[in-house]
């Protein structure tokens, strides 16, 4: 702490915004890292008072049992997050996440599907702590979105948020069906670290396209009076990204440009190791066989997950943000190596 103070305590240490802004975010992302071990020092130390009036007399022992089972519960709960964060070992685990949402084939009953994956996302990120910044959203106008990307901020997001890449799987009773028959859904769910600089990635201004257009959907109408939305084009690799969400085209663009960045890294990241598919997972096409997860509302009600096999009969419960066990279960699978996926 006192060489904090004396580091940001240098003559024109706030003179120099990057240099500053920099080391408080790093300064930041430490304290993150140790407030779990402070907060169950705290536990532990609270339990042991009721333990030490206990044993001197001063409290009755089931008085003492009544306070201290609930601490009990709560370092329980804490060892066990803590626990799966030993398993977060990659390099961008403690990144922010980058997700980006597509509908597959079937039109209508998947951009639904697309939609729900959206809020419940969201939801957990919610329930985490996180903060959701919504930085493109095509909707449809019957219903439903054709594509949505999202920044997920806060401690380890990507770390966790890398168990929902791929395909997900949703069997109902479609609403959209006079008929009321059974559909099953697909939507794939990309996701990316967010990587502030990354000396691997070197992007030069001609080797980008970049429109403006009018902005569409959610935002209000003084979004669409001005061309504030933007769209760049990396030539050389034809990856495109979109930045909505800002009523100013300057930090539309600077956003659409982070995601980019973030993009480019995760593509030489992939270049680099000798299986293209060992990290980002194979890009299979949205359908039948692809699923690294089903979502069944009917006949009955389950989700399971096909790489490890955990199954949660509660799909409205995880609809509503439920996720975490299928992410510890995935770190879990994933820190003991390859296992065929099941199908």
């Amino acid at each position: 702490m006192q060489e904090a103070e004396a580091k940001t305590a240098e003559p024109g240490f706030w003179e120099d915004s990057e240099r500053s802004q920099d080391y408080m975010k790093k300064q930041g992302a430490l304290r993150e890292k140790v407030r779990p071990l402070q907060e169950l020092e705290k536990l532990i130390e609270e339990a042991g008072v009721f333990i030490e009036l206990a044993d001197e007399g001063e409290l009755d022992e089931k008085e003492a049992v009544k306070e201290i089972e609930p601490l009990l519960k709560k370092i329980k709960k804490r060892l066990d997050k803590m626990e799966y964060e030993t398993l977060l070992s990659g390099k961008y685990d403690f990144c922010n996440a980058i997700m980006a949402l597509h509908p597959g084939a079937g039109g209508l009953e998947s951009q639904d599907w697309a939609e729900m994956l959206l809020r419940m996302y969201s939801r957990w990120s919610e329930q985490k702590g996180y903060q959701v910044e919504l930085v493109d959203l095509l909707a449809d106008d019957e219903g439903g979105i054709k594509s949505a990307t999202i920044i997920v901020r806060g401690h380890a997001a990507y770390g966790y948020l890398q168990a929902e890449k791929g395909v997900h799987r949703m069997i109902r009773i479609s609403p959209f069906d006079t008929s009321k028959r059974r559909h099953t859904s697909f939507a794939s769910v990309d996701v990316i670290p967010e990587v502030e600089e990354d000396d691997e990635v070197v992007i030069n201004t001609e080797d980008l396209k970049i429109d403006t257009f009018r902005a569409s959907g959610a935002g209000g109408q003084h979004v669409n009076k001005t061309d504030s939305a933007v769209r760049i084009t990396h030539l050389p690799t034809g990856i495109v990204v979109s930045c909505q969400n800002d009523r100013s085209q300057h930090s539309n663009r600077q956003q659409a440009l982070r995601v980019l960045t973030a993009r480019l890294a995760e593509l030489y990241r992939q270049e680099q190791v000798d299986e293209i598919n060992s990290e980002r997972g194979h890009q299979r096409e949205i359908a039948w066989g692809s699923q690294i997860r089903t979502y069944t509302f009917h006949p009955f009600t389950l989700v399971k997950d096909h790489r490890t096999g955990v199954e949660v009969g509660q799909v409205d419960a995880v609809m509503n943000g439920m996720l975490d066990p299928f992410i510890e279960a995935y770190l879990s699978w994933k820190a003991r190596g390859s296992i065929p996926l099941k199908k």
